[in-house]
């Protein structure tokens, strides 16, 4: 590996992906209709800020992991279910995050960016081995004990059942 492959990939999340200028533009705002994905850590303060109930579980196509993310309209407190994925931020209120300026808006949200395009995929594809870690799903399984859904969240992390 390169030293400069080395010196990248140990910079933390954040440092990688700085946040963009502020922008009100149809591009930028519509990158709101999709929740953006918070770092693990930030998902643990947003879980400490009581904003467990207002978030959802996303899983992956393997069905081997989990992510935390701000809910659907209708997803919140539980699984991501693809027919509200068009319902929009459950943060997002007349057309304003409420997670704006609070120190507690998604990492994806801050960095995406109309001028910025294409680099979205790699936070994503970032955030996401962020998330398939102990640390990830040991956060996933005490957001679920909170929900009281943890025995539903590990028979779906495990392939038994469907995320309902």
């Amino acid at each position: 590996m390169s030293s400069k492959r080395k010196r990248h990939h140990g910079k933390p999340l954040a440092d990688r992906y700085p946040p963009s200028p502020p922008c009100d533009c149809e591009v930028c705002r519509s990158f709101c209709d999709r929740p953006g994905w918070w770092t693990v850590r930030e998902a643990a303060r947003a879980l400490v800020a009581g904003y467990a109930n207002r978030m959802m579980l996303e899983v992956s196509p393997e069905r081997d992991f989990g992510v935390l993310s701000p809910a659907f309209q209708g997803c919140e407190g539980g699984f991501a279910i693809q027919e509200l994925s068009d319902c929009g931020c459950n943060f997002l209120v007349g057309g304003l995050c409420e997670l704006h300026g609070t120190g507690l808006q998604p990492l994806e949200c801050r960095f995406c960016h109309h001028d910025r395009p294409g680099c979205g995929e790699a936070c994503h594809a970032d955030l996401e081995k962020d998330w398939n870690t102990l640390m990830g799903q040991q956060l996933v399984m005490k957001w679920g004990r909170l929900m009281y859904l943890e025995e539903t969240v590990s028979r779906v992390l495990s392939g038994a059942v469907e995320p309902v």
